[in-house]
């Protein structure tokens, strides 16, 4: 007998990504994929707190998933459009549920196509415009492999934030608190050395990228640079570096967004970014077994 993701969840106590991205790794003994979701068997034993057997382990898997990638590059003009385009639909409802937005996915899928969802305020469909504006813009940065500087970061946020005209593109000039938060964002007049600082170490960091952008996201939104937009920008420029690396973008889902939070806590708190580096881990590793798996159909 088997239990789906959402029973192992309940039974576990660990979240329904956490889980996937288990399965995905062959971390849990008898789980199989079926359709778009997996097969638990229902006497599996719940994963140790060291789920993963070592960091290097799993980044070595991401590593020969990416390899395998490379090998099937360049993709078609129709492959691309399949990878991307339903991504983009349900990236954009998710970066903006975390954020509060209402619109469901099938709501925002409607106003991507130019569509008017009814007794919907008129922020939410500017955020999904605009949101997906600036992933599209994203996509055009890593065809021409540019350079994350402080102007591109700007432009990002001038594109997410589509509803606050005064205070696109441009940092913060008051103190903020960020509700139920560990940390206190950077005064104002600490953002531009902070970010200056941030980038520089971004680009002086040897590590694997999954480790350089979890560290970097995590820096990011403790800076805090803009009135609003910080988590919809922060979460485009993982994925602008990740595609620049030639990995594929990965979507934080709404439905895990407590253990998003609580992986900012765990750094705060324990001065500890292995809970962020293992989210975005599991993240990169199912998106590549997707690509894969959708290249190998097609060919």
């Amino acid at each position: 007998m088997y239990m789906t993701v959402k029973e192992a969840s309940a039974k576990w106590g660990v979240s329904d990504r956490r889980i996937r991205a288990l399965c995905s790794q062959g971390m849990i003994p008898g789980a199989f994929q079926e359709g778009r979701g997996w097969q638990i068997p229902v006497d599996a034993k719940k994963p140790a707190d060291g789920r993963f057997k070592s960091k290097e382990s799993v980044l070595a898997q991401i590593d020969r998933k990416k390899k395998e990638l490379d090998g099937k590059r360049p993709l078609t003009e129709g492959e691309a459009e399949r990878i991307y385009g339903e991504f983009a639909v349900e990236y954009t409802y998710n970066s903006n549920a975390i954020e509060g937005n209402t619109l469901t996915l099938r709501e925002t899928d409607l106003v991507l196509r130019g569509l008017t969802v009814d007794k919907k305020p008129l922020a939410d469909h500017l955020e999904a415009v605009g949101h997906k504006e600036a992933f599209d813009y994203v996509r055009e940065l890593v065809k021409e492999n540019a350079p994350l500087t402080d102007s591109v970061i700007k432009h990002i946020h001038f594109l997410v934030l589509a509803d606050k005209r005064d205070d696109r593109g441009v940092y913060r000039r008051i103190p903020v608190r960020i509700m139920g938060a560990r940390n206190e964002p950077v005064q104002p007049y600490l953002i531009e050395p902070m970010m200056e600082q941030l980038l520089t170490d971004y680009v002086n960091d040897e590590a694997h990228i999954v480790t350089k952008l979890a560290a970097f996201h995590i820096r990011f939104e403790g800076i805090h640079p803009f009135i609003d937009g910080n988590g919809r920008t922060g979460r485009l420029l993982v994925n602008l570096e990740l595609m620049k690396a030639g990995y594929p973008p990965i979507d934080i889902k709404f439905t895990d967004r407590t253990a998003y939070y609580n992986a900012f806590d765990e750094y705060y708190v324990k001065h500890d970014i292995s809970a962020m580096e293992n989210l975005f881990a599991g993240y990169v590793s199912e998106r590549l077994d997707d690509y894969l798996k959708i290249l190998c159909e097609n060919r």
